[in-house]
C-alpha cells in the first residue's frame, strides 16, 4: 500500500509522475502535484535533496489527495526524516546511499511506520564489482544489483518492498525486467529513464513499458520525459488505453491520404480535447472518407466522416445523419450525449 493506493498483487497499474518544483517550495509543489492529480496522476514522487525538503513533506501532505513518495539519493539520514515527516513510499538507491547498515536503518524506520520502500536501480548506479564480473552494463548486472538489495531488505525482514531497473536503452530495460520478472515476486515499477524529449521519450517509453505491460509485467509506471510532469502523466495513460488497460475514451482517426477532402488534422485534435474533457467511456472516429470511413471504423462506438462540404456521422458503421461540415463536431457531441443511436451499442 502506497498510502490508499494498493500496488501489486493484481491491484489496476497505478500512474505515476515526479514534480520538478523545489520541494521545499510548499505552495508550488502542492499545486503542481493538485494539477497532476486532476489529470489522473494517482502516486507522485518529490525530490530530497536537504532536510527543508524533507521537513516540508508533512505540511505538503496535508494539501494534496494522492500519495507522495520521497526519492533520496546518497543520504539515508534524509530518507528517514522523510518518513519521519509522514512520507507515505521511499524510494532509494541502494548503490548510491551509503552501504548496507544505512540501507538497513531506514528499512527500520519504514516498518516501523509501515512505510513501504522501493529499490530503484538505475544503469548508472550499478557498483563497480557487478560491471566488471558481468562485462559492462547489462540485464544480469542490473538484476543481481536489485537481487542484492532485495535480500539486504529481506534479511532485516523488510518485504515491503517494489522494484525498478531502469535504462535509458529500451532493449536493454526490457531484457532486465523480464529476467527480473522471472525471479522475484515483489510488485515492478516500470519506466524508461532519461527517455528524451516529448516525443522521443513518448516513443521510447511507449515501446519499452507498452511491451512490458503487454505481457503482463508491471504494477505501477512513470514515464520520464524531459518536458512539464503533465505530459507525462498524459503519455502513460495514453499507453495505458492503447492496452486497454484504462477503459476511457479512444480516438481511431485516419492518417489521411490522397482521397481526403478536408483538413483532417484540425479537426481530429479537436475531437480528441472534447473527449479528454467530457470524460466519455467511449470510442469516437474522424475518417477523412465517407465512402470507406464507417467500414473502416465499423467497430467505434460513434464517429464522422468527412467530405468536401458535408460530411455524416456514422455509429458501429451504420450512417445515421448527414451534416454540414462547419457543424459536424458539434453534430457528433450532440449526438453522443443525447444518446441518439440508430443500433443497440455492444
Amino acid at each position: 500500500m502506497v498510502g490508499g493506493v494498493k500496488v501489486g498483487g493484481g491491484a489496476p497499474i497505478s500512474v505515476q509522475s515526479m514534480t520538478n518544483t523545489k520541494t521545499s517550495n510548499i505552495p508550488d509543489t502542492v499545486a503542481q502535484i493538485n494539477r497532476l492529480a486532476e489529470l489522473g496522476c494517482e502516486i507522485v514522487r518529490v525530490a530530497v535533496q536537504d532536510m527543508a525538503c524533507a521537513d516540508a513533506i508533512g505540511e505538503i501532505k496535508k494539501q494534496i489527495s494522492i500519495p507522495l513518495v520521497a526519492d533520496i539519493h546518497f543520504n539515508h539520514i534524509l530518507a528517514i526524516r522523510a518518513a519521519e515527516a509522514g512520507a507515505d513510499k521511499i524510494r532509494i538507491n541502494p548503490g548510491n546511499i551509503g552501504g548496507e547498515g544505512k540501507v538497513r536503518e531506514v528499512a527500520e524506520v519504514c516498518a516501523r511506520k509501515g512505510i513501504p520502500i522501493r529499490i530503484g536501480v538505475n544503469g548508472g548506479s550499478i557498483g563497480k564489482e557487478l560491471l566488471a564480473k558481468h562485462g559492462g552494463l547489462t540485464p544480469e548486472a542490473m538484476v543481481e544489483s536489485a537481487c542484492e538489495n532485495i535480500r539486504l531488505l529481506d534479511s532485516n525482514d523488510f518485504y515491503d518492498i517494489c522494484v525498478s531497473v531502469k535504462a535509458s536503452s529500451v532493449p536493454l530495460t526490457i531484457a532486465a525486467y523480464k529476467l527480473l520478472h522471472a525471479k522475484v515476486d515483489y510488485p515492478l515499477h516500470l519506466g524508461i529513464t532519461e527517455a528524451g524529449t516529448e516525443n522521443m521519450g513518448l516513443i521510447k517509453s511507449a515501446v519499452g513499458i507498452g511491451s512490458l505491460l503487454a505481457e503482463g509485467i508491471g504494477d505501477t509506471l512513470r514515464v520520464s520525459l524531459t518536458a512539464p510532469p503533465e505530459c507525462e502523466v498524459e503519455a502513460a495513460l495514453m499507453i495505458m488505453r492503447a492496452l486497454g488497460l484504462r477503459k476511457e475514451y479512444e480516438l481511431i482517426s485516419c492518417p489521411t491520404c490522397g482521397r481526403c477532402e478536408v483538413d483532417l488534422i484540425p479537426i481530429a485534435r479537436e475531437v480528441e480535447q472534447r473527449l479528454a474533457a467530457h470524460n466519455l467511456n467511449i470510442s469516437v472516429a474522424v475518417m477523412g472518407c465517407p465512402v470507406n470511413g464507417p467500414g473502416e471504423a465499423a467497430r467505434a462506438d460513434y464517429g464522422i466522416a468527412c467530405n468536401e462540404g458535408a460530411g455524416v456521422i456514422f455509429q458501429k458503421g451504420k450512417v445515421f445523419k448527414k451534416v454540414d461540415m462547419s457543424s459536424i463536431i458539434d453534430e457528433l457531441f450532440i449526438a453522443i450525449e443525447s444518446g441518439e443511436k440508430i443500433i443497440e451499442r455492444a
